[in-house]
């Protein structure tokens, strides 16, 4: 399909901790031959405080969120926890309220972005160059929630130099899970543990996922036990050319 212009919506988390990530999503789209526009009074979807239950502040956030994306523009984001939010839950936030419908209109135009690369653009070839050797986490709410499929590897493998290793149960959650890994901390520490520990025993040296939220929880152990492998969300990796 060919689009010539998108909105871009950046994360909360992204836009305060890894404001990189985000320009070098822009600086991907540009090289596809899509025009960025972005809002600069965005701020959040309202996943946190939706996840946490408390469901009046969500719903405030989320108002802002429809208020600035309003509109039938395709809106691209690096997050699939943040997609799957306004796509799977809008609709109960906003039941039988004036903003229902234009809730259900912006996740029918929301993707995420390896979603957008591959199956709206239909382009999995950047010419990327990173000469690593690097594996995959899937991100729960990536493949359980929004549905990506195998988009991030389409698109790992036309990176050259790049050797993609798969780590055992990629697929199995890193221990964040929001609030999660602060209201259970024990538990969530050893998933990520876990987590780690199968990336580093496949050989890797660098972990790649779709989502900077697991990346930065996983991270933070990796640089709190001063271990030898290192985390890129797959934006950073593509935009290497």
């Amino acid at each position: 399909m060919k689009i010539n212009e998108v909105d871009i919506f950046i994360p909360c988390f992204i836009d305060q901790l890894y404001p990189e990530t985000g320009a070098n999503m822009v600086k991907v789209l540009e090289k596809a031959g899509v025009s960025v526009t972005y809002n600069p009074k965005q701020t959040c979807c309202g996943q946190v405080a939706f996840n946490s239950g408390y469901w009046k502040e969500a719903r405030c956030v989320a108002e802002k969120f429809i208020k600035d994306f309003e509109g039938k523009s395709i809106i691209v984001t690096p997050s699939a926890s943040c997609a799957s939010m306004v796509k799977n839950y809008y609709n109960e936030l906003f039941e039988n309220s004036s903003f229902h419908h234009s809730s259900q209109q912006i996740g029918e135009n929301l993707y995420e972005f390896t979603d957008f690369m591959v199956n709206v653009l239909q382009i999995d070839d950047i010419k990327s160059v990173f000469n690593t050797k690097a594996t995959i986490h899937d991100a729960c709410t990536a493949i359980r929630e929004y549905g990506l499929k195998d988009e991030l590897r389409k698109l790992l493998a036309n990176v050259k130099g790049l050797e993609i290793v798969e780590m055992k149960d990629s697929d199995v959650c890193c221990g964040f899970g929001g609030t999660f890994s602060v209201k259970n901390e024990p538990i969530s520490v050893a998933m990520t543990q876990q987590k780690v520990e199968n990336a580093i025993n496949s050989g890797a040296d660098v972990i790649i996922s779709t989502e900077q939220s697991c990346l930065m929880n996983i991270e933070s152990y990796i640089k709190h036990n001063n271990l030898p492998i290192k985390t890129m969300h797959i934006v950073d990796v593509l935009a290497r050319f």
